[in-house]
């Protein structure tokens, strides 16, 4: 989508070229009439002198070239006449072999041209009556150098407008982005939204931006509380799961199942798993804390707890080791990681003898995490089914429970993609690829 900027800008733009067309058009227009009004009240007085030289002669109608204009008697010098009457008609020596070109009507004319020569005249026609006589008097003027100083001014113009648009957008640019300073401010403290480093908006914009960010400290703080009742229910929940298993487990070792064996063996077993799953989803609430939505994976922080409670449900004699470099922080939701290195160690603690590695490495724009085990390990012809499209390892191998489907999501929905490998340590390996950039998406939890 376009910016807003940009679209201000051109907005702008075309307002002020439509804008500014039309205002020069309309003054050059005037200017123009305006020069020739000037012009026509000169001409206008070269036709009364001229009308005044006109004197009754022996032989009727003459011209007393003695009160003419220098002008007239100079050969093309740019002003031109020309009498016409009921006896012949008179023109100026300036015209030499050329003709007068004559108007249809009287009154002012423009864009006539003096043939043989390069000048454009402006006419006027004047219709007088003198000594009983009908006279038409024409007078014309050059004006090719009016026009070329019109032409001139229209460049300065041009000039002029342009360098003023140019100005005017650069205001505008300084002006709109002072006005969108406060959606920048906005935006990055969304961006710290995303990674953890606030709770709420500042509350402190400009009018127009106050709804939105009141609605979004209204959804953040929705969110915020039904995460803490999701985790505090989560809680409730297994605690009050405890009594009614502790209750059924001592039943299992009650009298009452010594003749069925094989009863009192399937109830403790699935007794066991629904106690070991609540021990795991109790622990990983513990974990979550109270941590912000959008808090981005701190391997430093994060991994000696998450390793903590990785010993105490599966005992001390794991050797749990990490290969992670210093300060790493892995640009994805705290939450999710969690989730996903949650259940790959849990299965790796519940598989391996001895020993469980995680490596993590950034390089060549991507995040690759190792998980490796000295267990038994899954065959290879397994693996495919595994990770097929739809297919979950718990629900294809009975008891082996990594929680493949969870992981799979996870990394699905961050462009990755997860492939079992063999282990240098003798068990199996899980391999995560994961690109630098995810695509914008909410945590999948």
């Amino acid at each position: 989508m376009r910016s807003i900027q940009r679209t201000l800008s051109l907005g702008l733009i075309s307002v002020l070229l439509i804008i500014g067309l039309v205002l020069a058009q309309v003054s050059l227009w005037l200017f123009e009439v305006g020069m020739q009004r000037y012009l026509e009240s000169g001409l206008r007085n070269d036709a009364e002198l001229l009308l005044v030289a006109i004197v009754r002669g022996p032989n009727g109608l003459q011209l007393d070239e003695q009160r003419l204009s220098p002008g007239y008697q100079r050969p093309y010098s740019g002003h031109y006449f020309r009498i016409d009457f009921d006896g012949g008609h008179w023109r100026s020596r300036s015209l030499w072999d050329l003709e007068l070109p004559q108007p249809d009507q009287a009154g002012l004319h423009a864009d006539f041209e003096l043939e043989k020569s390069r000048q454009s005249l402006l006419l006027l026609q004047s219709d007088y009556r003198k000594f009983g006589q009908k006279i038409s008097i024409t007078v014309a003027q050059d004006y090719t150098p009016v026009q070329a100083s019109f032409a001139q001014v229209q460049r300065i113009g041009l000039g002029l407008g342009l360098a003023a648009l140019l100005l005017i957008l650069i205001l505008q640019r300084f002006t709109v982005r002072r006005a969108l300073r406060p959606l920048d401010k906005a935006r990055a403290q969304i961006l710290q939204l995303q990674q953890g480093q606030r709770s709420q908006l500042d509350q402190e914009v400009p009018l127009e931006l106050e709804p939105l960010v009141a609605q979004i400290n209204h959804l953040l703080l929705h969110t915020e509380d039904s995460l803490k009742r999701s985790r505090n229910a989560l809680g409730n929940l297994g605690h009050a799961l405890k009594t009614p298993l502790a209750v059924l487990m001592s039943l299992t070792e009650g009298q009452k199942l010594e003749q069925l064996p094989h009863v009192r063996a399937t109830l403790r077993d699935q007794l066991q798993q629904i106690q070991q799953r609540l021990e795991r989803e109790l622990n990983r609430a513990r974990l979550s804390g109270d941590a912000l939505p959008g808090v981005r994976f701190d391997c430093n922080a994060e991994l000696p707890g998450l390793f903590s409670t990785l010993r105490m449900i599966h005992g001390e004699h794991l050797e749990l080791n990490n290969h992670v470099a210093a300060d790493l922080v892995l640009p994805w939701d705290r939450e999710d990681i969690l989730e996903l290195l949650g259940n790959l160690l849990d299965n790796a603690c519940k598989w391996a003898d001895s020993a469980v590695c995680l490596t993590i490495t950034h390089e060549h724009g991507q995040y690759r995490l190792l998980i490796d085990d000295d267990g038994p390990g899954v065959p290879p012809e397994q693996r495919v089914e595994m990770l097929g499209r739809g297919n979950r390892l718990d629900e294809q191998v009975t008891g082996h429970g990594l929680g493949l489907g969870i992981v799979k999501d996870i990394v699905e929905a961050w462009g990755g993609h997860v492939q079992l490998l063999d282990s240098p340590l003798g068990g199996l390996q899980v391999r995560i690829d994961l690109p630098e950039r995810q695509p914008a998406q909410p945590g999948v939890h």
